[in-house]
């Protein structure tokens, strides 16, 4: 789910965030800002509610803006038809924004944000808490002013639950059952798994939830304008020797600090692969959604009895490791909760935004 075809569109919109911010605000980016504020408010609402309408705040007179609604609409279907097939109701979302570039072009603006997502959800068979996770996006909107009014131009951004809603894995209606866990993490004599688990929490970008004020550590390199910063985010969380797991360096695996990791830190396959066969990792079982969730005579109470936080999660797209997730935590129905960056995911369902083709290798890291 490493969305290519957003790559040069993901690529300006980053550097624009690293490189400017508002200055000397004046009352048409106050105002401009007010508006954004509101249509992410009237956005978090649409998804979750049905009778919720947003198209004021488009112009079906432009391709741009329409193809722009559209989306919104996709993302609305996908979550709640996902929830659907998870026994999952969702009945809350909150947003906040954070504007770094405004751009005035006589009746446009040009902006760059920052969307940090909070989403919560019950379980429509259950007498459980409330449950809530977070999602992190970056956005470039152009907006134009008709008639006196704002309305969303153009609009991209990378977006983690985008998929088609008619391939997603399991059964409509149904309801999925993983073992439940304690969630006393204990450190073991090689990783310290506590501090990968708080590593995960502190530094996952944008996504509601994470710490260090919604940023990266600015230690390492951030790898969204070279094409994904999943991997290096991975590598960071079981390796980082004063905050994260301190798995120490060896062999390929390195990050030098004055010019970056290598291709086994950075790249999905090779790290995978290195994970496996240092003796770092090992390989708890590989499948579908729809298989994993089963028990076999292997695994009687599904392979997720296994997964620790602090393990890893590599999604498989088309027999190739497309993506890396951390394992922070399971809510109170057992559901495995990952953080990643590419998109920012904190403690979120580690399967939400892939479909049935997705296969997920789970990844325990040897204490």
């Amino acid at each position: 789910m490493t969305k290519t075809v957003y790559f040069s569109i993901y690529t300006t919109i980053v550097l624009l965030f690293g490189s400017s911010h508002i200055t000397n605000t004046n009352p048409s980016e106050d105002e401009i800002k007010k508006y954004l504020n509101e249509l992410f408010a009237v956005r978090s609402n649409f998804l979750v509610n049905k009778t919720s309408n947003m198209t004021s705040y488009y112009d079906q007179a432009y391709n741009s803006s329409r193809n722009a609604y559209r989306v919104e609409e996709k993302r609305k279907t996908y979550l709640n038809t996902w929830g659907n097939y998870r026994g999952i109701h969702f009945t809350d979302s909150q947003s906040n924004i954070r504007v770094t570039r405004i751009q005035m072009e006589g009746d446009t603006a040009k902006v760059s944000l920052a969307h940090s997502q909070k989403l919560s959800y019950i379980y429509v068979d259950k007498i459980l808490p409330t449950q809530s996770f977070g999602i992190g996006t970056w956005h470039a909107i152009t907006l134009k002013k008709k008639n006196g009014n704002w309305i969303v131009f153009k609009e991209w951004y990378l977006d983690p639950i985008e998929e088609n809603p008619k391939l997603i894995g399991g059964t409509s209606g149904g309801t999925v059952y993983f073992p439940l866990h304690n969630e006393i993490i204990r450190d073991g004599k090689n990783y310290k798994r506590k501090k990968a688990v708080e590593y995960a929490n502190k530094y996952a970008g944008t996504a509601w939830g994470a710490g260090n004020n919604g940023r990266y550590n600015p230690k390492y390199l951030n790898y969204n304008v070279k094409g994904g910063d999943c991997t290096n985010f991975a590598s960071q969380v079981v390796g980082d020797q004063a905050e994260g797991g301190g798995l120490k360096m060896k062999g390929p695996w390195r990050y030098r600090y004055a010019g970056g990791g290598t291709r086994t830190w950075v790249q999905t396959d090779a790290f995978k692969n290195f994970i496996v066969h240092s003796g770092y990792g090992k390989v708890i079982a590989t499948g579908y959604f729809s298989e994993l969730i089963k028990p076999t005579s292997k695994h009687p109470d599904t392979a997720f009895a296994k997964l620790l936080p602090g393990d890893l999660i590599a999604h498989v797209v088309d027999n190739d490791v497309d993506h890396f997730s951390v394992v922070t935590g399971f809510d109170a129905n057992g559901y495995p909760l990952v953080n990643s960056h590419t998109a920012d995911r904190y403690r979120a369902p580690f399967d939400l935004g892939w479909d049935k083709h997705t296969k997920y290798i789970l990844i325990h890291i040897n204490d």
